[in-house]
């Protein structure tokens, strides 16, 4: 039997899971690493710790179903995570700088109020944002000595998540990225499939840092056999929103996906049309095969999960997550208690990030049961902020069109009913929630022949759960306008 190895290596863990040849996981291993936070705003991972947490959990694996039984590995990431290490020695040159990450706020500023945004939306699909790899380079170029001069002589070389594992996996023999990564980092032109030397030149960053920009599917270099006991060829590779995009079976336009778990993210399938957002969208690439680039609409929101850690870890209202189902359903009815889960601003379609949480409605009897409900709703009410921004964006997408779900959050089945039930749409959740690395197992199995072509792939998808919308409309039409009354008052209060 033949299997295929993801790897997913997210935020706070790496994990590895191994799919046999009809796509079921078999065995899997993860590890958590540690998360630095050297001044306000900043979040920095050291690569070493995520170098050795995803050797780690591939060895197990490798281990459990033998290393000679694996056809291909796929590789699934953290996006926008900012990597420089030197060529010749593969040592990072300074921590990871994260996604999360804000220290670039005020060059973002500068570059805004200087008139830059335009052509960096023009050409990348993104905002001005320290959300992208771009200005976290440059701060890595500024601030690390003697990086620059380094970079300019060839010396250095960059990688989001996906190049510095395949770069490490493969001895320094490839270094390389897939276009859905280079999408996420500002300095990618997707319209013309190439790093944009405009871009690189107002921020100063020396295009000899880049990687090789490579298909989803596609040849990524092979292990050293030493890593993990046989040479194994890296076969796909694709960011982690995008990889579920992919898990998700979203190959035709006006599909859509939205994955929930620490925050929530979702992608609309637009085809071959890079469509540019009049409401505060990012234009990206879903997906990128045989040289021809899918796109996609995407909308991030930056609290989904994390609220109910915060009712866990902060407040202490409940002591395991699997209990807010439970605790929802008995939230008063008679209480309309709504929570704005801005703990680090907005994300889109406000893009606010000075905006902070706020919680409204609250009576002398709101209690655990109130909060909970709130933080569960508060997911499907920035859902449909987002699904009025994309039919606003893409009107050929139905606004009854079945939403397809994954991620830990979904195993929430009020908080599925509920979006179901806030945005009048179907919801349907797959049998494997994690599909993630699904996405990433069929991309290099389809391009070593284990798995099947994307047709095919999509026919045999399944949905394990289906929600359907049973709220009456005109109380779906208040609640969602008490919602964004909340969302109004917590933006203005964040002003003074």
């Amino acid at each position: 039997m033949q299997h295929i190895l993801a790897i997913d290596q997210g935020t706070t863990s790496s994990r590895a899971i191994a799919f046999d040849g009809q796509m079921q996981p078999v065995a899997s291993a993860q590890r958590e690493f540690t998360q630095h936070f050297p001044d306000s705003g900043w979040v920095e991972h050291d690569p070493e710790d995520i170098w050795t947490t995803t050797l780690q959990v591939c060895r197990k694996v490798a281990q459990q179903v033998g290393a000679d039984t694996i056809s291909a590995i796929g590789i699934t990431n953290q996006r926008e995570t900012t990597v420089i290490w030197d060529r010749a020695t593969g040592a990072p040159i300074h921590n990871a700088i994260v996604w999360q990450d804000r220290r670039t706020a005020d060059l973002c500023a500068h570059l805004r109020a200087n008139g830059h945004e335009k052509l960096i939306t023009a050409r990348t699909g993104l905002l001005c944002d320290p959300y992208f790899s771009a200005t976290k380079i440059k701060w890595l170029l500024d601030h690390v000595p003697g990086a620059r001069a380094r970079a300019e002589a060839g010396e250095l070389a960059f990688g989001t998540i996906d190049s510095f594992l395949i770069w490490r996996l493969t001895g320094g023999k490839v270094h390389a990225t897939d276009a859905t990564n280079a999408a996420r980092t500002m300095l990618y032109d997707i319209h013309d499939g190439r790093w944009d030397g405009d871009i690189c030149a107002l921020l100063d960053i020396p295009m000899q840092l880049l990687p090789d920009v490579r298909d989803c599917a596609d040849d990524f270099g092979t292990t050293d056999p030493t890593l993990l006991g046989a040479a194994i060829q890296i076969a796909g590779a694709a960011g982690d929103q995008q990889a579920a995009t992919v898990g998700q079976a979203c190959f035709t336009p006006s599909m859509m996906k939205s994955t929930y778990g620490t925050g929530c993210f979702a992608l609309l399938n637009t085809g071959n049309t890079p469509v540019r957002s009049r409401n505060r969208l990012l234009t990206t690439i879903a997906y990128q095969l045989d040289g021809q680039p899918t796109y996609a609409l995407e909308g991030s929101i930056f609290i989904a999960g994390a609220a109910v850690q915060w009712l866990r870890d902060g407040l202490g209202v409940l002591s395991d997550a699997r209990e807010a189902d439970a605790m929802a359903a008995k939230a008063d009815p008679s209480q309309e208690v709504i929570l704005v889960p801005a703990f680090t601003g907005l994300g889109a379609p406000y893009w606010n990030t000075e905006c902070r949480g706020a919680v409204f409605g609250l009576t002398r009897n709101s209690g655990p049961n109130e909060f909970t409900r709130a933080a569960l709703q508060a997911v499907g009410f920035q859902t449909q902020d987002l699904l009025r921004a994309m039919a606003a964006d893409w009107p050929e997408r139905p606004k009854s069109a079945t939403l397809r779900v994954d991620g830990g959050m979904t195993a929430s089945n009020y908080t599925m009913q509920f979006l179901a039930d806030i945005t009048g749409a179907p919801v349907d959740r797959p049998p494997v929630l994690e599909t993630t690395a699904l996405g990433a197992a069929w991309l290099a199995g389809m391009q070593v022949g284990l798995y099947p072509d994307p047709d095919t792939f999509a026919a045999n998808w399944r949905c394990a759960t289906s929600f359907t919308p049973q709220m009456p409309e005109n109380l779906r039409s208040s609640s969602y306008t008490a919602w964004q009354a909340a969302v109004q008052a917590a933006m203005q209060a964040s002003k003074r």
